[in-house]
């Protein structure tokens, strides 16, 4: 996990990045290999908010052959929005193999993106992969993308959420901010959260509460606010905490898959992809901003 202030719980998803391209005109009729070695022949036609497999095949990947899949990404709305897909490598009877996690970034409206990814190493004995499907696709608008590497935004800082840890129904995703900037970067209180549905409009019915502690001890996301300054090149946290528990009678289930955010008054907005399933609960704690290396 990312987040080293939080507790490790459980592990994410194996990550990815993407290689190479599918070659122009759509899916190939015959086996074509890309600059990356992906030799894709047509997929299955696996679609989801944009993004579509147009090809299966393998690749070398440090001399040994490797699954791997073109797809397309297509811009939807009237924006640019920046991409990430979960896929999933599966065998003929639908196990799945592997996962990986790819993004897009600054896709126009009406722009089609291609791209292949490759599956990581697959554990001895795995049985083989035959297709690869969409498991999920987030989208989030270009210009409020979380960014944890690369050019420095315009802003002076970069925000992203982690991948999060998860215990017998207790969930606590961290917020992390860098000041990448030249100047230095004042932090004093909570970051502001909107949360989203899957169609990134607000999600209703969900209390915020200041401070971790007010839905579990022992987070890392308690404790006051306190005034902080980063130095360039430094960095903070904030806990996002939650439980996802269902209780008879208490309503239908609640998810915000998205969370646009404010590291203080006045400051960019950034919209991340936490995926809060809040269950019956209704209630985020939020915690405070804290300097990397505070407790």
């Amino acid at each position: 996990m990312r987040n080293a202030a939080l507790p490790t719980a459980v592990a994410g998803l194996l990550l990815l990045t993407a290689c190479g391209t599918e070659r122009p005109g759509g899916g190939p009729s015959a086996p074509s290999a890309t600059a990356s070695g992906c030799a894709a022949r047509p997929g299955d036609g696996s679609t989801q908010d944009g993004v579509a497999v147009t090809g299966t095949g393998e690749a070398a990947a440090s001399g040994v052959p490797r699954p791997c899949a073109a797809y397309t990404v297509t811009g939807e709305g009237t924006a640019p929005f920046t991409y990430t897909i979960t896929f999933q490598f599966l065998t003929e009877t639908g196990q799945a193999m592997a996962s990986a996690e790819e993004t897009v970034p600054a896709v126009a409206p009406g722009k089609t993106v291609r791209r292949t990814v490759t599956a990581p190493e697959l554990a001895p004995g795995s049985g083989a992969v035959t297709r690869v499907a969409i498991l999920k696709v987030r989208s989030v608008p270009a210009a409020e993308a979380p960014s944890e590497s690369g050019p420095c935004p315009p802003s002076g800082v970069r925000v992203y959420a982690d991948d999060g840890d998860a215990a017998m129904g207790l969930r606590v995703v961290g917020l992390h901010l860098e000041n990448c900037g030249t100047a230095p970067y004042a932090l004093n209180g909570h970051p502001r959260i909107r949360l989203a549905d899957e169609e990134r409009e607000p999600v209703d019915g969900v209390e915020l509460l200041q401070g971790g502690e007010a839905i579990a001890g022992g987070t890392g996301a308690e404790g006051p606010a306190r005034p902080i300054v980063l130095a360039p090149g430094e960095r903070a946290h904030a806990g996002l905490v939650w439980r996802n528990t269902v209780e008879g009678g208490s309503g239908e289930p609640v998810n915000a898959p998205y969370a646009r955010v404010w590291a203080k008054p006045g400051a960019a907005p950034v919209m991340v992809a936490p995926e809060l399933d809040f269950g019956t609960t209704g209630r985020l704690g939020v915690g405070p901003w804290k300097k990397d290396g505070t407790p």
